[in-house]
């Protein structure tokens, strides 16, 4: 089903050390004073090319920039193509892990077509900003990351590369290590190649780039500069097995903010024909009750309204969606579903546009984020929850339907700038 294929990447022309001070975090997760600090650390730093700034039309500055970089060898395309092995070490609550995959070019495919899967919706804005960066560079400055189902072959072949050296390690400002190891030997690669050709693809990060790959694609093709077989029916992406024990996902938490006559007592009392409530729990311990919650399988989160506890609501059956949504038992059993359902549509009115223009709706993947802006008179009430399963991700893009927007956080982030596309 999947078409993967090897590819001659574009990388720095440098070595480990400045390669450190060149690549990034992802763009959407930096704020415009780390931006800065990256450029003022090193003028070849990526986030030049994949968040621009500067100059009255910043898409093109971008596009200019690129240019110069490849015309004076900062940047360079691999002789050979390949597939690029890629890990990284991290550490999450004490335990050490790691998460690899390979990054790969791999065809665009409508989601209807049932090859590569999203899970959860997206915001347009973020899609207009991304394929204007497209269109003024033809570049993908990082991957997509999907998962698939285990594949012994593949796995076989990552293990045999990963036994040698790495062709490259760095360690980010947050100490992760990140490796990378080089196959182009052409038997390899086309067996990778043929390994996936039955394989699904399930999207875990990157729902907008992937969109915007396909509207990038279309507006070549409507335009008269592509025709299908060109370079831009593929993507970069990273595609990591499911089974890994590397995977982990956080929550986000979501922040409700700005409404009239917010009453927590009231939307409390009027959730008690759907939710068991466990009051007056300190927000120390919250989280940890939720886990305990999160692993008898119960659907759960903590309500914040400010002072020092929280109220822990507890779905009081799997099917409480039922008569209020339609969809799978996948999506109607996800605590996130439950929530953006019961709670903050049907309980605070806040509906699907509103969420997606975050009217009164942000989101944040730290807890202590979600209680302070309510302690400071920012935010209205938190809701504080537990991750998402990375097999409830599969059933529900299996299902063919997609979580609310922000669903799952997946950690740690690849880093940008270490391999890039460039689309010819």
């Amino acid at each position: 089903m999947a078409v993967v294929k090897p590819f001659k990447a574009m990388r720095f022309n440098c070595c480990s050390k400045e390669l450190t001070e060149i690549v990034c975090p992802p763009y959407d997760i930096i704020s415009e004073e780390e931006r800065l600090a990256f450029i003022a650390k090193n003028e070849h730093n990526i986030i030049r090319l994949e968040l621009p700034k500067e100059g009255e039309n910043p898409y093109a500055t971008a596009g200019n920039v690129l240019s110069d970089w490849l015309s004076n060898n900062v940047l360079a395309k691999d002789e050979k193509a390949g597939y690029y092995v890629y890990s990284i070490d991290f550490t999450v609550k004490g335990e050490t892990k790691t998460v690899r995959g390979i990054v790969a070019r791999v065809k665009i495919e409508e989601f209807s077509k049932g090859v590569v899967l999203p899970h959860e919706e997206t915001l347009s804005k973020a899609k207009e900003d991304r394929l204007n960066l497209m269109k003024a560079t033809n570049c993908n400055f990082s991957q997509i990351y999907c998962l698939y189902m285990q594949d012994l072959t593949i796995e076989g072949i990552v293990n045999a590369q990963t036994n040698r050296t790495p062709d490259v390690e760095i360690t980010d400002a947050e100490g992760l290590v990140h490796r990378l190891w080089i196959i182009d030997d052409e038997d390899a690669c086309a067996n990778i190649s043929k390994c996936f050709e039955d394989k699904k693809l399930y999207i875990a990060d990157g729902h907008h780039r992937y969109e915007t790959a396909l509207n990038y694609r279309n507006y070549l093709r409507s335009e008269g500069k592509a025709v299908p077989g060109d370079a831009c029916d593929d993507i970069m992406m990273f595609l990591a097995d499911m089974g890994q024990e590397g995977l982990v996902v956080f929550p986000t938490h979501r922040i409700v903010r700005d409404l009239e006559n917010f009453d927590a007592e009231k939307l409390l009392e009027d959730a008690k024909s759907d939710f068991d409530l466990i009051e007056n729990i300190p927000v120390a311990d919250a989280e940890k009750e939720l886990e305990t919650l999160y692993n008898n399988g119960k659907i759960a989160f903590a309500m914040y309204a400010g002072g020092e506890t929280v109220t822990i609501m507890v779905c009081k059956t799997c099917g409480v969606c039922e008569d209020v949504m339609c969809g799978s038992a996948a999506l109607r059993g996800l605590d996130v579903t439950v929530l953006h359902t019961m709670v903050l549509e049907k309980g605070l009115g806040i509906d699907k546009e509103n969420m997606a223009k975050q009217i009164n709706l942000t989101y944040t993947k730290v807890a202590e984020e979600a209680y302070n802006s309510v302690k400071e008179g920012k935010a209205n009430c938190s809701f504080i929850l537990n991750p998402t399963r990375v097999d409830e991700i599969r059933d529900v893009a299996l299902a063919g339907e997609k979580m609310p927007q922000k669903s799952t956080y997946f950690y740690p982030k690849l880093i940008t700038g270490l391999v890039m596309n460039k689309i010819d």
